[in-house]
């Protein structure tokens, strides 16, 4: 059965695709950025996912003020890159799984979340700069990808509790699924930031820490808080941090931090990354184990006393 083994959170900052397409990496500003998810890269390799869905906010790129859905799951064969008006991004188009993909449509949908399904997309730096970011350059991607786009754009966007009941939904899509396949699932956007307004530039770092502890300890807390107090605390932009929460939500209730990382600033936003691997069972099942050998050995004490007695 497939499985989602963990989550990725991580910001998508345009800037960091063009610093990187034009080999600014190692450039001092650059590498303050980019070494934050070297680490990172050596989770992916050793995790080897065999499908990474990732669930990122369009920029006007496969969709417009025409036509704005709240979720839209992409369930074509391939995805490349969308032109953002200087040219699409250098990266390779990215494999897509349909099977999957229909899949979680149908079961999502089934439990009342009303995807939008689409079956022709291309994909902008909101997906292709957290897939660098953990993945590196490769001249093909190592995994397939099913992309989810959220609107957090147009007034009204999700909630955050939505969002995180919709990863419980994607969760149990997946692990329905019959084929043998380890899933990652991204969450991508934010953290605080505001890139117009009287309050462009905004950056609030305590905001952002807080969100990042409880989206391990205490993400159902996170569900609570109202669009407005995003837009407050963590700028216009900030709201695309409910996408986390369909991350979250697709993890088990206990999960292992593996790796964070926060910096300020890439461009005009506070960089945010986590990784979250679902707590195993196995440390528990050791610890039930000795508790039954000595139930079994109280059973065979029990029986031995029952048949001292009757040979006396």
């Amino acid at each position: 059965m497939a499985s989602i083994i963990a989550g990725v959170g991580s910001s998508h900052v345009p800037a960091i695709g063009a610093a990187l397409d034009n080999g600014k990496t190692e450039e001092p500003y650059w590498k303050r950025v980019f070494s934050g998810f070297e680490k990172s890269k050596q989770w992916m390799a050793q995790t080897k996912p065999d499908v990474a869905i990732v669930v990122y906010n369009d920029h006007a790129s496969a969709f417009s003020v025409e036509m704005i859905p709240t979720f839209a799951l992409g369930c074509a064969a391939e995805f490349p890159p969308a032109d953002e008006g200087w040219g699409p991004r250098p990266v390779p188009v990215l494999k897509g799984h349909p099977e999957l993909a229909a899949h979680i449509a149908q079961s999502v949908i089934l439990d009342e979340f009303d995807l939008t399904i689409v079956n022709k997309m291309e994909v902008d730096h909101g997906l292709t700069v957290p897939m660098n970011l953990l993945f590196g350059t490769p001249k093909e991607w190592p995994c397939r990808v099913i992309p989810l786009a959220v609107n957090v754009v147009v007034y009204p966007p999700p909630t955050g509790h939505r969002c995180y009941m919709l990863g419980k939904a994607i969760r149990k899509a997946v692990e329905s699924y019959p084929e043998d396949l380890k899933v990652v699932i991204f969450g991508t956007g934010g953290l605080s930031h505001q890139i117009s307004g009287p309050r462009a530039g905004l950056i609030n770092s305590k905001w952002d820490k807080s969100f990042l502890d409880n989206l391990t300890k205490d993400p159902k807390k996170l569900t609570r808080i109202p669009h407005i107090e995003y837009m407050r605390e963590a700028g216009a932009e900030g709201i695309e941090m409910v996408m986390w929460l369909i991350m979250r939500g697709a993890l088990g209730d206990k999960v292992d931090e593996v790796y964070r990382f926060y910096t300020v600033p890439a461009s005009n936003t506070a960089v945010g990354h986590i990784i979250l691997e679902n707590r195993r069972k196995a440390a528990a099942k050791n610890k039930r184990a000795p508790a039954g050998r000595s139930k079994q050995a109280a059973a065979r004490k029990a029986a031995h006393r029952i048949a001292s007695k009757g040979r006396r």
